[in-house]
């Protein structure tokens, strides 16, 4: 039995794929936060966004007709289209050339569920640190600045504030305020900036919406391995996302379909999810054994030099999932390009 790859779209791996990395990207800030402390959860989010930052704002500002605006308006509409595409509830009030509002009203999509009672407000904070305070200094403008009238992990109804250009310039301490007695004014979408009118197949919103929350890991194991080191942000990397692996299955089993039993089941759905996430993949059986191969990485692709901690945190996603499929099932990675060899590779067998 050999399952070859096809260039038709699979809406339902898709859909399995923007779950698992979702969930992957709330369980390991909780995790971080519960495990290594609220401190350093915080600053590898602050890491993350401003690594995000770096890589999509000023080419998404072009992308989507926005350089031309006034700083703080085209700001506050990169953050409010932007999001829009990945799915994000989002809104964006002007107020003036001057001064722009957004808002992300509960529930907020990167804690999801109950893990919102689990985030610190200072992990909420490396946000807008990392991505918010900064736009000034990218965009060269040293007088835009944010200010932060709430957050939703301190009770208030959304996480919400204003790129405010001020008439002077900002020292560093001053480009991120808080300013909890003010209130973003009335949204009205009908005076909302709106994405060019599309008409996207089922295929294409799902991918979307599926890179839109791979793109978070992509950023963020980078940031774990280096503010905790190859051991520590190995050891809790790859633990949540052993965790979610276990906790998502379910899910992503009846997205796909339904998951048959046995070593042919699962390594059918862990092609398909591989694929599904971008990359090349096949499997085969070979007697009682299936191997699984995949000979490109599209999470971190151009990241060749990386640590290869990171793809043994990431394996964990799939160790996981086995675990919950059958914990008496053995997956093995028997074959690793980052090491030289030609593909990854993963035999799953029986145990006993």
């Amino acid at each position: 039995m050999r399952i070859e790859n096809s260039a038709s779209d699979d809406v339902q791996a898709y859909r399995a794929v923007e779950r698992i990395y979702h969930s992957y990207l709330t369980g390991l800030i909780l995790h971080l936060s519960s495990r290594a402390g609220a401190a350093r959860a915080a600053e590898i989010v602050f890491r993350m966004f401003r690594r995000q930052q770096a890589t999509h704002f000023v080419p998404g500002l072009k992308k989507l007709g926005l350089d031309g605006l006034p700083h703080a308006v085209a700001s506050a509409q990169y953050n409010y289209l932007a999001n829009q595409v990945g799915g994000v509830k989002v809104e964006y009030v002007y107020e003036s050339d001057k001064k722009a509002w957004i808002r992300y009203p509960p529930p907020r999509w990167l804690w999801h569920g109950t893990a919102i009672c689990g985030i610190p407000s200072e992990v909420s904070r490396g946000m807008l640190r990392g991505w918010h305070g900064n736009n000034g200094v990218v965009l060269g403008n040293p007088r835009l600045g944010f200010v932060c009238t709430g957050q939703t992990v301190d009770g208030q109804p959304g996480l919400e504030g204003y790129y405010r250009e001020y008439d002077h310039d900002l020292s560093p301490e001053e480009r991120l305020q808080f300013s909890p007695g003010e209130r973003c004014p009335p949204y009205r979408p009908d005076l909302a900036p709106r994405l060019p009118e599309t008409n996207w197949p089922e295929s294409r919103l799902r991918k979307a919406l599926r890179n839109y929350a791979m793109d978070y890991i992509t950023s963020i194991l980078p940031e774990v391995m280096s503010v905790l080191g190859p051991a520590e942000g190995g050891h809790l990397g790859g633990l949540a996302a052993r965790l979610i692996g276990m906790h998502t299955f379910d899910d992503v089993a009846s997205m796909l379909g339904g998951v048959d039993r046995g070593v042919a089941g699962f390594a059918t759905a862990l092609t398909r999810l591989l694929r599904g996430q971008g990359d090349d993949a096949e499997m085969h059986l070979e007697g009682s054994a299936a191997i699984v191969r995949q000979t490109t990485w599209r999470l971190m692709s151009g990241r060749e030099q990386m640590s290869p901690v990171i793809f043994d945190a990431w394996n964990e996603l799939w160790l996981g999932a086995a675990l919950a499929h059958d914990r008496l099932m053995r997956v093995t990675l028997i074959s690793r390009r980052d090491a030289g060899d030609p593909v990854w590779a993963w035999e799953i067998r029986q145990g006993h």
